[in-house]
């Protein structure tokens, strides 16, 4: 609610000295979902970046992901930090394997469905049916194992929208939280910390 009556637009956050990061919102979610979390990393001297054409995140994974090469292209970004909530860590992974991937230095994924979840075989929208372990998006993203070393998966102890969780073999770190929460766990301050690490310590 507090970021619905907001009056700061998307541009207001894009100056700073610090790594760039673009924020990949979830499913059914506006950049503005993540607005706390710009705020505070836009604070810290972080140029934050948001798409909006990404609108509420209901395309398909590998559209999403083209969205975010393209603007990677255009803007001819280097050294990339993508914070990213459930579905858009998926987009954002998928984008680490593409032409644009290597402009990318890490990904923070929070609550991401990695291994998807098997509630989504039950859902009668085609947008949240995608996240189902079989689905051919969640296969083939399974499979490109060799960009995981580059992301830092954040989840909650119990997440009711993904049982199976959000660990990632092969991650860079994994991050179980003793909270609960699909969405709850954006605020922990953890959160904030996990970036700063990536953005000041890369190599660690």
């Amino acid at each position: 609610m507090r970021s619905a009556f907001d009056r700061h637009d998307a541009d207001s956050f894009t100056g700073g000295d610090a790594s760039p990061i673009i924020i990949l919102p979830g499913v059914y979610e506006t950049w503005r979902f993540m607005q706390p979390l710009v705020s505070a990393l836009h604070e810290r001297g972080h140029p934050v970046y948001v798409l909006e054409t990404l609108g509420r995140n209901q395309k398909p994974v590998r559209e999403a992901a083209r969205i975010v090469t393209a603007f990677l292209e255009k803007m001819q970004m280097t050294d990339v930090l993508l914070v990213a909530h459930s579905k858009g860590g998926l987009a954002g992974k998928l984008a680490m394997t593409g032409s644009a991937g290597g402009r990318v230095k890490a990904m923070l994924a929070v609550a991401t469905p990695f291994g998807g979840s098997r509630y989504a075989r039950m859902l009668p929208v085609r947008s949240l049916r995608a996240f189902s372990p079989s689905d051919p998006s969640i296969l083939e993203l399974a499979g490109r194992a060799d960009v995981n070393q580059r992301i830092v998966s954040v989840y909650a102890a119990f997440d009711p929208h993904i049982p199976e969780g959000s660990e990632l073999s092969g991650a860079r770190k994994n991050l179980r939280l003793d909270t609960g929460g699909h969405f709850r766990v954006l605020a922990d301050p953890r959160v904030l910390g996990e970036v700063a690490a990536l953005a000041e310590h890369p190599e660690d």
